[in-house]
């Protein structure tokens, strides 16, 4: 049995199902920011898997496009981990739920 095309999309799906519900159940803001991340490599491998299965051997469109997806969620986690530093300072807290900052 070799490995196909379909499995590497399951494993993405899977990865991205996981990953969202991280994002949305969490309450502590490291969590959610776990959940995107794993829906970010769930993208990854599913931008590889077609640029080896359904492009031709010289196309590196796939990879190109996951090198920048890796450093567009690098600048994101580094922001948020410093937006979620201010907020505890702020706050003592990095709770979702209370973090209030914007209400009137």
């Amino acid at each position: 049995m070799s490995i196909e095309l379909e499995h590497y999309l399951v494993l993405g799906a899977l990865l991205f199902a996981i990953g969202l519900y991280m994002a949305l159940a969490k309450r502590n803001f490291v969590g959610v920011l776990m959940g995107i991340e794993l829906m970010f490599n769930a993208v990854n491998l599913t931008f590889v898997a077609f640029s080896r299965f359904v492009s031709p051997a010289t196309d590196v469109t796939g990879h190109v496009f996951v090198v920048f997806v890796i450093t567009v969620a690098a600048a994101e986690a580094a922001v948020a981990l410093a937006l979620a530093v201010l907020v505890y300072r702020n706050r003592e807290t990095i709770d979702v739920d209370r973090m209030d900052l914007l209400k009137w």
